[in-house]
């Protein structure tokens, strides 16, 4: 390895088979068995999506940033393959002694950097330097990126008839109690794109889980009513708070958003996520650099 040098990329997960959404659940849930009504609602978004690319997206990104860095890049998930444990262990064994932790949650870095530090306890307790990324949400170049994808859609439509919804997934409210910076480092991005832009832009949260309890809000079903009583015309969905497709875009959007919108006579249309573009690649790549450059090494 260059140096004993590498990046690890981890995210949330997806699964590829429908038998498989019992376990991905009570992993999520940790541990505690999902209803019978919940799997079954789970595995009918997955069918009507057909196949999440969360997985194949992240590798493919890893592929270039690889490239990009000259550096060893592994991708992990946190809840289901590939694992952290074997691809923490199979970097151990390959030598590396500076391992960069790089989430593809630009809000949540230090929840996933906490995944793998106590991962690597159980890998390799000691000889293995990790170097989480800083939050990168508000990186000029990430805003810029983000922006790209949205102002297409915004090109020639009546702006008082228009509301631009900047969305990200729903945390719990007792997360954000506890100190969990999510919800202003999501919105400080928000503000910023929506500069960049130059559009007013409202900020929703969407996808909030199923065990009940009070969700960071505004949620995005009620931004849509709100929108057309307000008497906007058509939303625009920019799902800022994802890197990359997967069942929170291409059904809780592209499906059931959609559907809401149009029952309320509204027009919708949603931007894509960044996915593997090649500014995503450099904005993570600089990041790695800035991680290892702040390390000292």
């Amino acid at each position: 390895m260059n140096g004993g040098r590498a990046v690890l990329i981890i995210g949330h997960g997806t699964i590829r088979d429908l038998d498989d959404v019992p376990e991905f659940l009570r992993r999520i849930r940790r541990g505690r068995a999902a209803s019978p009504e919940l799997v079954e609602e789970i595995r009918r978004r997955y069918r009507a999506i057909g196949h999440s690319p969360l997985l194949d997206a992240t590798q493919a990104l890893g592929r270039a940033l690889s490239a990009r860095l000259g550096l060893p890049t592994r991708v992990a998930m946190r809840y289901w393959d590939p694992l952290v444990e074997p691809v923490l262990s199979e970097l151990v064994h390959g030598g590396v002694s500076e391992l960069c932790v790089l989430p593809v949650a630009p809000f949540s870095v230090h929840v996933y950097a906490e995944v793998v530090a106590k991962a690597l306890t159980t890998v390799a307790p000691s000889g293995v330097t990790l170097v989480p990324v800083a939050p990168y949400g508000s990186d000029p170049a990430f805003v810029v990126a983000q922006a790209g994808k949205v102002r297409p859609l915004l090109a020639g439509k009546d702006r008082d008839a228009t509301r631009l919804l900047l969305s990200a997934h729903s945390l719990p409210r007792a997360v954000l109690a506890a100190g969990d910076p999510y919800q202003r480092l999501f919105e400080d991005s928000a503000r910023r794109i929506a500069t960049e832009l130059g559009w007013d832009a409202q900020v929703v949260y969407q996808s909030k889980g199923a065990d009940g309890g009070e969700w960071l809000g505004p949620a995005l079903d009620e931004a849509l009513v709100a929108a057309r009583d307000e008497g906007k015309r058509t939303v625009v969905v920019a799902p800022v708070g994802f890197l990359a497709d997967h069942v929170e875009t291409l059904y809780d959007l592209d499906v059931e958003a959609a559907d809401r919108a149009h029952a309320l006579g509204l027009g919708f249309e949603r931007a894509p996520t960044l996915g593997d573009d090649r500014e995503l690649c450099e904005v993570l790549a600089r990041a790695v650099e800035r991680a290892f450059a702040a390390k000292g090494s």
